[in-house]
């Protein structure tokens, strides 16, 4: 029997203006479920977008599930937003919408704006609130500081259901509280800036590393509540450690009971296969050009922002936005108005979607995961680029894994790989990234990506961090990796702590908590990351010894740093290097230190500089360059 849904609207004229203009950014705050009190009555508001239906209600276990109870109140202008208040019902209820298109089709929607969802294989959304008492004032008012661009910038990338599992039921994840009391003291233990957690709204699908989501305004309810998320991020913060969250706009998946095919039309999808259909997830694209649909996903990312207290987003698989041809062979697809093959509509929305973020949240940061040469993609867009704050140096990561992988005795014919990154390092602000995508799918783990021996493989990847830390550009490892798991990352489990009962494994922990606290303490590494004047080659020409030898530069000139890799397992004794300046050198950092479980072959004493040209200066420094092995040195008188 058909009960009286109130037509109360927490919609004005003007917000429904701004939603068909694409331009309104707190969708959040008027569509969904919302507990409210009308005409004395607390009950639940709901409302959502379906232009193209002949009928709305709200179905749940209020009403027994029965779709011709509590139909919902279309609005007599054209937005296609359905709403009514609905007594007697609040925090708790479950509920979907039932939609009946104009051709007749019936469907079972979850809320698109919902803030949980059931347990996954379940797929209700469910009535709650993101009310929360923050107590992380202190870190607002300088965040600031953390994220600005001249400051260190290190990331420890994680995924929140396999980091680490209940020890007494591996099958059972942390809760977002019980990973705040491990996770907090780990970070700080480590040295990192950041955290960044793989995407964490509800995805029903687990193996999709929450990268096909449907619940795009829910936190992952495996974890616990939206509170329970936020007294995390709480945490993190008061420990001084910063929040960057995965954001997935590029795609979502064709569950029946999400967004794909809400009103029984293409709604948020593109309806041309050749731009709403991924091929390589087979997924769905949003359709750009769509105000509605812009204003959708820019309302997401300001929410994450805005509810969660959240320090900054990286923006997942911009590569397959940009281009209208990615993954996709000649017929495919279909050129832009201009013949070329960029996605226009994707470009204006990023462009958006940064000024947005900066205009509401100016001291957080955006990140883009973009593997192409898309010219400007960290420059603002008043300057005709994208806008984000940064962008993964994929190039770099490609580069210096490869060269990684060979044999010491082959690197003098693979110089270049290693080289090649600092012709266009400053092209952007690059993040360099060893991230998940490094770790599955038969690519084996950061360990056994090196070669030789045991002990060889450790220094390899010691050396490798090196070259990371005192490259220019911020820096993101994937959990595991600091400490060189020795298998792939599996999202079935917990990461393999119980290695850490190894000297080895011990020695990579500590180089990486030693480069992370050297990166915070050094100005030269990290105040001019993104500046050409920040970096200088002493000499990266010497390929038939695979020894490369740069400085580092910040502010002051007393603040420089002399970096020597030495890329083979050969000992260089009595070994020259040019320096910037005549003075007195220290070596303040060996990775082949023997509590990085190196062989101990270190310069332990000062050394003054010779007035001996070398390197094309005129004062040098006689030093011993260990095997497989970083040195940095600087003056300290």
């Amino acid at each position: 029997m058909l009960q009286r849904v109130e037509p109360y609207s927490r919609f004005t004229d003007f917000d429904v203006h701004l939603f068909q203009s694409g331009k309104h950014y707190k969708l959040y705050e008027k569509f969904g479920s919302h507990v409210i009190e009308y005409k004395g009555v607390v009950g639940t508001y709901f409302a959502v977008w379906a232009p193209n239906a002949q009928y709305v209600s709200v179905t749940g276990n209020f009403n027994y599930w029965d779709r011709g109870t509590h139909k919902l109140n279309a609005r007599w202008d054209s937005s296609g937003i359905w709403e009514g208040f609905i007594p007697h019902i609040g925090v708790g209820e479950v509920y979907k919408y039932f939609i009946k298109s104009a051709g007749g089709q019936e469907l079972e929607k979850s809320d698109p704006f919902a803030l949980r969802w059931e347990l996954p294989p379940s797929t209700a959304s469910i009535v709650v609130d993101t009310y929360y008492e923050w107590t992380d004032k202190e870190w607002m008012a300088t965040r600031y500081e953390h994220n600005a661009l001249d400051k260190p910038y290190s990331v420890y990338e994680m995924h929140l259901g396999s980091w680490a599992r209940n020890p007494e039921s591996p099958d059972e994840f942390l809760t977002y509280r019980e990973l705040a009391a491990k996770l907090v003291p780990y970070i700080q233990e480590m040295g990192f800036t950041h955290v960044e957690f793989m995407p964490i709204m509800e995805h029903p699908y687990y193996p999709s590393w929450g990268y096909q989501i449907s619940g795009f305004y829910a936190a992952s309810c495996r974890y616990g509540s939206p509170q329970d998320l936020m007294f995390l991020i709480e945490e993190l913060h008061k420990g001084g450690i910063g929040v960057i969250l995965d954001w997935v706009p590029s795609h979502f998946p064709g569950d029946a009971h999400a967004l794909y095919n809400f009103d029984g039309t293409h709604l948020y999808e593109h309806a041309d296969v050749r731009k709403g259909f991924h091929p390589d997830w087979k997924s769905y694209i949003f359709n750009y050009g769509r105000n509605e649909v812009r204003a959708f996903l820019i309302s997401n990312a300001l929410f994450w922002l805005d509810r969660y207290h959240v320090d900054g987003l990286r923006v997942d698989a911009v590569a397959s936005m940009l281009y209208l041809d990615y993954s996709r062979k000649h017929g495919e697809w279909e050129a832009n108005i201009f013949g070329g093959n960029e996605n226009l509509e994707a470009i204006s929305f990023l462009k958006e979607f940064n000024e947005a973020v900066y205009s509401h949240f100016p001291d957080t940061q955006t990140i883009a995961e973009e593997s192409t040469s898309f010219s400007g993609v960290s420059r603002p867009v008043y300057l005709g680029g994208l806008g984000f704050g940064m962008k993964w140096m994929m190039g770099w990561m490609h580069d210096s894994i490869n060269y990684f992988k060979e044999d010491p005795i082959n690197r003098k014919y693979h110089h270049n790989e290693i080289t090649f990154s600092l012709i266009y390092a400053f092209t952007e602000n690059f993040m360099l990234p060893f991230s998940h995508d490094e770790v599955v799918y038969g690519k084996g783990s950061m360990l056994r990506k090196m070669p030789g021996d045991e002990w060889q493989q450790f220094a390899n990847l010691r050396l490798l961090y090196s070259f990371m830390f005192t490259h220019p550009g911020t820096k993101l490892l994937f959990m595991g990796a600091e400490f060189g798991q020795g298998d792939e990352w599996n999202f079935q489990q917990s990461l393999q702590w119980y290695v850490l009962q190894y000297p080895s494994h011990i020695g990579i922990k500590e180089t990486v908590k030693t480069l992370n606290k050297l990166y915070k303490s050094q100005p030269a590494l990290y105040e001019k990351g993104f500046d050409s004047t920040g970096f200088e080659w002493i000499d990266g020409g010497n390929a038939n010894d695979s020894i490369l030898v740069y400085a580092r530069k910040g502010l002051n000139s007393d603040d420089d740093l002399v970096v020597v890799l030495n890329m083979t397992p050969v000992v260089r004794y009595d070994f020259r290097v040019g320096v910037p300046e005549a003075g007195e050198w220290k070596e303040i950092f060996n990775s082949d230190a023997e509590e990085f479980w190196g062989t101990g072959i270190i310069n332990s004493s000062s050394i003054n500089s010779e007035k001996v040209n070398w390197h094309g200066r005129e004062n040098s420094i006689n030093i011993t360059i260990p095997p497989l092995a970083a040195g940095i040195f600087k003056r300290v008188k």
